[in-house]
């Protein structure tokens, strides 16, 4: 089976956001100069390569990015990825969730694939919109919130996983090619070996631009093919430190805790 895996970068910094909305052209830059994290949910999923490799027998994983930088990919190719491709033009930059499906959808089609995998949503942007919006794009059934594979069945081309809910989980067939959300529940995390590092690090990453983009207009790319404008971004704002009260009875803290609930009118 030949899967395709979407990883991406967000930022460390919990205040930079806010200094990204203050001009928008100057966002797409600006965001260079913070610190960047490989994705929990995309990353998690890409240590549970071992978990694919009975099904898999060519990994590929896609990043994309408005400048050129290859560690992210090196370090999914060092957890067990075959191949790496780097997606990056600066016309990309500025990207939504719309813009992006059609950038990772325009380089998927240059591929041949059975299986899509990308991480459940974003920690930036919590959309969990980008998956989806790509199965759309390619006309694939999508399975979202993945906790486990049971089967795939190469010959007669489906595959049958478990999609999580709140308090149970659904089971679903469904045929390929097709594309995963993966949660983090789908299988333990694999670390990177020495000698993974080492032969990621010699390993040659292909590099595409907006001209390797299939099928794809260019008024559905990069800032002027996103819909979605930030208007704001802020932090949460910090709880201060709770009241703390020892109560010498059962019936005394009770007591102390109704009083609070009824003064603040929630009861």
């Amino acid at each position: 089976m030949r899967a395709a895996q979407y990883i991406d970068q967000v930022l460390d910094n919990p205040t930079a956001a806010q200094k990204l909305v203050d001009d928008t052209e100057k966002a797409i830059l600006e965001r260079l100069n913070f610190a960047e994290s490989f994705e929990p949910y995309p990353s998690t999923k890409q240590r549970e390569y071992p978990y694919y490799r009975i099904y898999v027998h060519n990994c590929t994983v896609f990043y994309v990015v408005i400048d050129g930088v290859m560690e992210v990919l090196r370090e999914a190719m060092a957890m067990g990825a075959d191949n790496g491709i780097l997606v990056t033009d600066r016309v990309l930059g500025g990207a939504d969730t719309w813009a992006t499906s059609q950038t990772i959808a325009g380089a998927l089609r240059n591929l041949d694939y059975d299986l899509i995998i990308t991480g459940r949503q974003a920690i930036d942007g919590d959309t969990a919109q980008v998956g989806p919006q790509i199965s759309e794009h390619l006309g694939l059934p999508v399975i979202s919130y993945a906790q486990k594979i049971r089967e795939v069945n190469e010959a007669e081309k489906y595959i049958v996983v478990e999609r999580q809910y709140d308090d149970r989980y659904h089971v679903v067939k469904a045929q390929l090619p097709c594309l995963l959300t993966a949660l983090a529940e789908l299988n333990e995390p694999r670390y990177m070996t020495p000698g993974g590092i080492f032969d990621a690090y010699d390993a040659e990453i292909t590099t595409w631009g907006r001209k390797d983009l299939k099928d794809v207009d260019d008024s559905n790319l990069g800032l002027a093919g996103s819909p979605t404008q930030i208007a704001k971004a802020s932090d949460k704002v910090r709880k201060g430190k709770g009241v703390m009260m020892t109560a010498e009875t059962a019936e005394e803290g009770v007591e102390y805790i109704m009083d609070k609930l009824l003064t603040k009118h929630v009861i």
